[in-house]
């Protein structure tokens, strides 16, 4: 008995073979295909948008409240730096707080060596500073001495007349063109006393309209990040080194306003969105504060530009054309309150409201709420896709299984395949044979 011949079944299988992996290739293919349809459809329906329009329509896409500890570490570093700058170089008390003897003159062609030269002539001793403010035909010479006798004064007048004969307000030289003031210690120090409780004052009527108006939480906050603005401006001040003066005092309180004011406007937009937070599964307390934020970009720095270009102006015409000393301590204080207390009432006032918030057991439920919902939301969209993947896989087995049963093609031009026989393998010319 002949031995059944296995060339033929090896055949079939290698053809087999090759046909499913067709199939599996085609389905992957596919798959692939779809795949790339479907993210290309989805970034269709979620475009970006520039910087700008997001800042104007306040939709919530930038963080704030998420990046907290940031934003905190950021303010503990420039806190810092205000106190060492404190510590270490201290104020440059004006006048009217330390006390002493001011004599002022048009500048004209004159230079600071030689009015302290005649000044320690005159005096005896050298000043405590001598500065050019302003420019040009307005430029004026500040001698800051200690507390003068009215004979040493009167001297001092006279040996400055002599010297540079200063012009008066016709062109002609004048006497009269030399100013001089003096103030005692005692009212440099009740000034004092009574910038400290015009401070304290505004702070506790400030405190009393957020407690009544808002909540505790929100009154704690808003006083913080008041006394951020104070430390950074002090800050500010000693390392310039500008001297501090009554309108040092005045600006430091106007700015405090603003910081305020700025402060309410993002409270009231978060007290609006917090409103009966509780029953709003959708977002967290603090999702809901970020979002205030964002609606509130545009507000804020419209309102900061509005206050800085006066500031500005008041700089660049009264201090450096006009050469007013006063006006410049009043304009740097404003220009760097408006700018702190802008950023104090985004990035800290907002930020510790929630951290303080966070701590009640109210927010904290409804943070676990919306969490468990989105977690619940997830799993529920992650088996649909599940679903969805084993249908797939199920018909491109079937695909897979008809691909396979069904004979291959032959390729065009190729050489018919004769039927043969089972025990010779050698072409019989009779159909059916070998099946």
């Amino acid at each position: 008995m002949a031995k059944p011949s296995t060339k033929g079944g090896t055949k079939r299988g290698t053809k087999s073979a090759k046909n499913d992996a067709a199939a599996v290739e085609h389905t992957e293919s596919r798959t692939a295909t779809e795949q790339t349809a479907r993210k290309t459809k989805t970034s269709a329906k979620a475009p970006k948008h520039s910087f700008l329009s997001r800042l104007y329509t306040g939709t919530g896409a930038f963080e704030v409240i998420g990046k907290r500890r940031m934003w905190y570490a950021i303010s503990g570093v420039m806190v810092a730096i205000a106190i060492v700058s404190i510590l270490v170089r201290g104020f440059t008390f004006g006048i009217d707080f330390a006390g002493g003897t001011k004599v002022s003159f048009p500048r004209g062609d004159t230079s600071v060596t030689q009015v302290e030269e005649v000044f320690r002539k005159s005096v005896g001793n050298s000043p405590e500073s001598v500065v050019v403010v302003g420019n040009g035909t307005s430029a004026t010479v500040q001698i800051r001495a200690e507390t003068l006798t009215n004979e040493q004064t009167e001297k001092l007048r006279d040996d400055l007349f002599d010297a540079f004969q200063p012009a008066g307000p016709n062109g002609q030289p004048s006497k009269q063109a030399i100013s001089d003031s003096a103030v005692s210690e005692t009212w440099g120090s009740q000034i004092t006393q009574k910038a400290v409780i015009a401070l304290v004052v505004f702070l506790l009527l400030a405190s009393l309209y957020i407690t009544v108006r808002y909540e505790w939480y929100m009154t704690l906050s808003a006083m913080i990040s008041m006394v951020f603005d104070i430390l950074v401006t002090a800050g500010v001040y000693s390392l310039v080194g500008f001297e501090v003066t009554p309108a040092t005092v005045i600006g430091l309180l106007t700015i405090l306003g603003f910081s305020i004011y700025d402060t309410v406007i993002v409270f009231d937009k978060v007290e609006e969105n917090t409103h009966d937070f509780q029953h709003k599964p959708k977002l967290t307390y603090a999702e809901q504060a970020n979002l205030a934020i964002n609606q509130t970009f545009m507000r804020s720095i419209n309102t900061s530009l509005i206050s800085a270009l006066p500031i500005i102006s008041l700089m660049v015409v009264a201090v450096w054309l006009l050469g007013v000393g006063t006006l410049q301590d009043l304009a740097l204080v404003q220009l760097v309150g408006v700018v702190v207390g802008t950023y104090s009432s985004i990035y800290l006032a907002t930020p510790l409201l929630v951290t303080l918030r966070e701590r009640t057991e109210l927010v904290q439920n409804h943070t676990r709420r919306v969490m468990r919902r989105r977690n619940a939301a997830a799993g529920s969209k992650a088996a649909a896709v599940d679903d969805d993947t084993a249908d797939a896989a199920d018909t491109t087995a079937d695909e897979a299984d008809s691909v396979a049963a069904a004979p291959a093609a032959p390729a065009a031009g190729a050489k018919p395949v004769r039927p043969t026989s089972r025990r010779t393998q050698r072409p019989t010319g009779k159909p059916g044979t070998g099946r």
